[in-house]
């Protein structure tokens, strides 16, 4: 095994927040300078966009048309979604900026083949929406054959606050994280989608508790993060604080197959008590993790850290009907030299939220021995699960400090917040921030996976 490499830069360009209206294209065919001080370990940036001003991004898909790579992505405090041309990662630049309905939350999306999908709820008092004013909710359903020219086909609607999370594997059915009337927390909603410009409920599932008449079950309250991890006539999921297996052979009628229940000593009631899972290919392992909460979440905690430490592991589902826990991932530790010996003590949140997921697209990395998971205030960290038993963090990336705000949260000093992660078939990473815009990394460590893809 190589000996990790280890790359410090100094402290340099930030991004300043500017408003954007309308249906807006580039207005420049250039791409931005990398802001200077990133620390990363078997990692180095190759390219950035601040999106144009935007400065900051979250949810990411992937799609190739005619040797051209295109990178879509929600936001948190800027309504719509932006289409970024990744062709060379070196220079990333804006193809197109689409608005989204104001007083709510676009900030996940979803695609696959020549249909995207993206979710909309009531945006937060915490992102500057209003519960007092309109807003939109449901998920939009887009036609991209024209990769930047996205054509909105339908509109579905819970009837409720909104959608969080939508899985789309591609086929019939799409996977929702919704709020649905008569329910407590999300529940999983499937949605048929075979004409898109007319989706319609085709199934759904809870746990007991969540629906109304039902006795509250603290358990449950959180309910469904999304999305669904689906493999044949199975689903796998993070339900509440539990590893979920469900066999969906009669969507329309989902059976329990299997739970693990991972709170407490986890957290326990939280929809992000198990964020989601990832499959390991040929092994009946997963990986399942839960949404940081360290140093308060998005509120700031005193003392930080103060609750219980995230579930990050390896589960055996050899028998479906009694999933185990196998392993938990190694805590990150921050670079020598800092004011700050543990994550917990730099502000913002701490602690695991998403994973290289979209198994589905072809032009992303399929998945291997290689977990990449971004981890909020300590950036990107790469994990090695050869051995399942005994996982190994192999390389991590951390932007630099922040000098001007992308989002109001969270609260207390500004720091990165990385949120989500998309590996290309080329090797590129690509990772989003609450205060930054879009980073294009390269791994160089151990379990490096060949590109399959120029």
């Amino acid at each position: 095994m190589r000996s990790p490499r280890h790359t410090f830069a100094r402290f340099g360009l930030a991004v300043a927040l500017v408003p954007v209206v309308g249906l807006v294209g580039s207005r420049a065919a250039r791409a931005d300078e990398i802001p200077a001080g990133w620390t990363a370990s078997n990692m180095e940036a190759i390219g950035y966009s601040g999106l144009n001003g935007i400065g900051e991004s979250f949810k990411l898909a992937i799609k190739q048309v005619n040797g051209r790579w295109y990178l879509y992505m929600g936001h948190f405090a800027h309504p719509g979604w932006t289409i970024l041309d990744v062709t060379d990662p070196t220079k990333p630049t804006v193809a197109k900026f689409i608005p989204g309905p104001p007083n709510t939350t676009t900030f996940q999306m979803e695609l696959h083949d020549n249909i995207m999908i993206t979710a909309l709820g009531r945006s937060s008092a915490n992102w500057g929406g209003d519960e007092k004013k309109p807003h939109a909710e449901g998920v939009l359903i887009w036609d991209i054959s024209d990769p930047v020219n996205p054509k909105q086909l339908s509109h579905w609607k819970t009837g409720s606050t909104g959608v969080h999370r939508v899985g789309y594997p591609g086929g019939r059915y799409a996977n929702l994280a919704a709020n649905m009337p008569g329910f407590r927390g999300q529940i999983l909603v499937f949605l048929d989608i075979s004409d898109p410009k007319n989706p319609k409920e085709a199934g759904r599932w809870w746990m007991p508790g969540q629906k109304e008449g039902e006795p509250p079950n603290p358990r449950s309250t959180g309910g469904f993060h999304g999305p669904a991890y689906i493999q044949g006539d199975t689903a796998y999921l993070g339900y509440a604080s539990s590893v979920v297996i469900l066999d969906i052979k009669d969507v329309s009628a989902p059976k329990l197959v299997g739970r693990l229940e991972a709170g407490p000593p986890f957290k326990i009631g939280s929809s992000t008590g198990v964020h989601d899972v990832v499959l390991m290919p040929g092994k009946p392992v997963l990986f399942a993790h839960s949404e940081g909460s360290g140093s308060g979440g998005d509120r700031l905690a005193v003392p930080p850290c103060s609750g219980p430490v995230d579930f990050n592991g390896m589960v055996d589902f050899k028998d479906p009907t009694k999933p185990r826990l196998m392993s938990l991932f190694p805590m990150p530790e921050p670079p020598k030299g800092l004011p700050y010996t543990h994550f917990c003590d730099k502000g913002g949140r701490f602690g695991p939220h998403n994973v290289n997921l979209e198994y589905h697209l072809p032009d992303v990395e399929k998945q291997a021995d290689l977990i990449y998971l971004t981890y909020f205030n300590a950036g990107l960290r790469v994990y090695d699960v050869k051995d399942p038993r005994q996982p190994k963090e192999v390389g991590w990336f951390i932007a630099p400090t922040p000098t001007k705000r992308g989002t109001p949260i969270p609260e207390g000093p500004l720091v990165t917040q990385t949120e989500d992660v998309l590996v290309d078939t080329r090797g590129n990473i690509y990772i989003t921030d609450k205060q930054w815009g879009v980073f294009v990394l390269r791994y160089s460590g151990p379990g490096q996976p060949a590109p399959t893809a120029k």
